[in-house]
């Protein structure tokens, strides 16, 4: 994927001011619209998490959860965000404090998960940027790295040894490599300065890894982590419940196809993901023949699963050089808009939330600027030679699993219970001329909810502790820290909903009647909302520009009259 980064909106103009603000800008096009989404939701999400959870959770089994997930839950709650950021113009935040007051908090609960995934994810570029060093000498390191006894393969003891310098267990962090700090701090300099100003098959190949691949192995449904697995990868790869597809649609012409965006970026992205698998798993058939064992114990240390099987690809192929320089250069340049897009996503949300504050000289760029270094000094402690469990920790406690869950279910009570099916559906067709397939309201409202919730129960009935390869699982005090992670994020919804019934003027009953209503903005007409409540004393941001909205008929009030 790929993101236009031109100028100081997303459409490559200029900054205007007004009153000394910069304006908030639309995409010029489509297309940046499409490329922006492209390159936030395809990245490495495809071709480094899918296969390692194929691989971790039995092969082809994982295709039933995935497929029940992307259908019920992926394209419902993905066009669900993309469209709520193309009505409100609003960023993740305020979009949520527009829509459903009471639900102010899903806003800041993503934006604390951004921050998260920002800390963890950019590690796995400075992964692909130490690889990349390595790939300009005349013989390639991790192909021809001299063995100790006992070891199993080349790329598997540089992974080991040489990137990681892995430690035996968690307790055992050990000093910073100042390698991998240095290829950390130089993606963390790229990212600043392309977020600064806006955005905008082997020859060798084996049957046995395709089998394993596509074969599924019934038994292992039973297992609730196989489920939670499986949403989380959806949610994770699709950008769901982070904020950034709204972010990334309130950029969008009031009247953008928004609908048929939507299938075309989920089906673009299952794609990709599952073409990923079948390069995975060839090469993993062919290494274990070559060292004579069962498949599912070739490989053994989870999220380093590609920088195992794909550099064991390129050493295989003709010139190896070139192609692991043109493979790792991939693996940065996927992973790095992905990261663009979501500090992006970030800026916008705080943008919105105080314009007359973060949208005056140069005070976007200092921020991006603090951001970046907080991220980069928490990053730190994952370039050390314990840094792969921490990794791990993050990944499965921080933005995934349990609180992406929780957050697609609270999403799914707002639209579906509060703010109305029927409401949003004729918001979509006030956009697009027609109106969403019935099948979604009826996943906004039972189906997402009840699959998100079900998965999640069946995962605390059936809890134990993460297992971070080599046999070690995490000890109690890497848990407890894993679940203040999740609970950091997912606390804000509640405080906030108690806040906001806090401060807000009448009897409780009409608390909870205002707070369940549609906030007035000077950005929606009062046309959409024909329940005309007060503005809140905490006020919703508003955008600095105005859509040229353009309805294409009076559907919204016809309907709720």
């Amino acid at each position: 994927g790929c993101v236009c980064v031109s100028g100081s909106l997303p459409n490559g103009k200029a900054a205007t001011k007004e009153d000394g603000l910069h304006a908030r800008g639309q995409w010029a096009s489509k297309a940046e619209f499409l490329l922006a989404v492209a390159g936030q939701i395809i990245g490495l999400g495809n071709v480094w998490r899918f296969p390692y959870l194929c691989y971790k959770n039995g092969g082809g089994v994982f295709f039933v959860p995935y497929l029940l997930f992307l259908v019920l839950c992926g394209i419902p709650l993905f066009l669900m965000e993309t469209s709520l950021g193309q009505f409100t113009s609003l960023g993740g935040v305020s979009a949520w404090r527009t829509i459903c007051p009471l639900f102010g908090g899903l806003g800041y609960a993503s934006q604390v998960m951004i921050l998260h995934a920002c800390v963890y994810y950019i590690v796995i570029l400075a992964w692909a940027l130490f690889y990349l060093s390595y790939s300009f000498q005349a013989e390639l390191r991790h192909c021809n790295l001299s063995l100790p006894e006992n070891a199993t393969s080349p790329v598997m003891e540089f992974w080991e040894r040489e990137v990681l310098r892995l430690s035996s267990n968690l307790d055992e962090l050990g000093p910073i490599s100042y390698k991998l700090a240095l290829c950390l701090a130089v993606v963390w300099l790229v990212c600043y300065f392309c977020v600064w100003k806006g955005v905008k098959s082997t020859g060798k190949v084996t049957t046995q890894g395709i089998i394993y691949y596509l074969k599924p192995n019934i038994t292992r449904l039973a297992d609730p982590q196989v489920w939670m697995d499986a949403g989380t990868q959806i949610f994770f790869s699709y950008g769901i419940c982070l904020g950034s597809l709204t972010a990334l649609g309130s950029y969008n012409k009031y009247n953008n196809d928004c609908y048929k965006d939507s299938f075309v970026l989920c089906l673009l992205n299952s794609f990709t993901s599952f073409l990923a698998g079948f390069a995975i798993f060839s090469v993993l058939g062919f290494m274990a023949e070559e060292q004579g064992v069962d498949i599912s114990t070739v490989a053994q240390s989870g999220p380093g699963l590609a920088f195992i099987a794909y550099p064991r690809a390129v050493a295989m192929m003709p010139v190896p050089q070139l192609w692991a320089v043109c493979f790792f250069l991939m693996i940065i340049m996927l992973g790095l808009d992905t990261q663009f897009v979501s500090l992006e996503a970030l800026m916008t949300s705080v943008s919105d939330l105080y314009p007359h504050l973060i949208r005056r000289g140069h005070r976007r760029e200092l921020l991006l600027l603090f951001v970046c270094i907080v991220c980069f000094l928490l990053g730190l402690v994952m370039v050390t030679p314990g840094g792969l469990y921490v990794f791990q920790i993050y990944d499965h406690f921080s933005c995934s699993g349990a609180s992406l869950l929780l957050l697609a279910i609270c999403q799914s009570v707002a639209i579906g219970w509060i703010y109305g099916t029927d409401r949003f559906s004729a918001n979509i067709r006030d956009m697009t001329g027609y109106s969403p397939l019935p099948v979604f309201k009826l996943c906004w409202k039972y189906l997402t909810p009840a699959v998100c919730t079900a998965t999640c129960l069946f995962s605390i009935i059936q809890w134990s502790p993460l297992k971070l390869g080599k046999g070690l699982v995490a000890p109690t005090w890497a848990t407890a820290l894993g679940w203040v992670l999740t609970f950091s994020s997912v606390s804000l919804i509640p405080i906030w909903a108690v806040y906001a019934l806090a401060t807000t003027p009448g009897t409780l009953p009409q608390r909870v009647k205002q707070l369940c209503s549609p906030a007035k903005t000077s950005s929606l007409p009062s046309r959409h909302f024909p329940n005309h409540n007060s503005a809140l004393p905490y006020g919703p941001a508003m955008p600095l520009t105005e859509k040229p909205k353009q309805p294409i008929n009076d559907i919204i009030q016809d309907h709720m009259t």
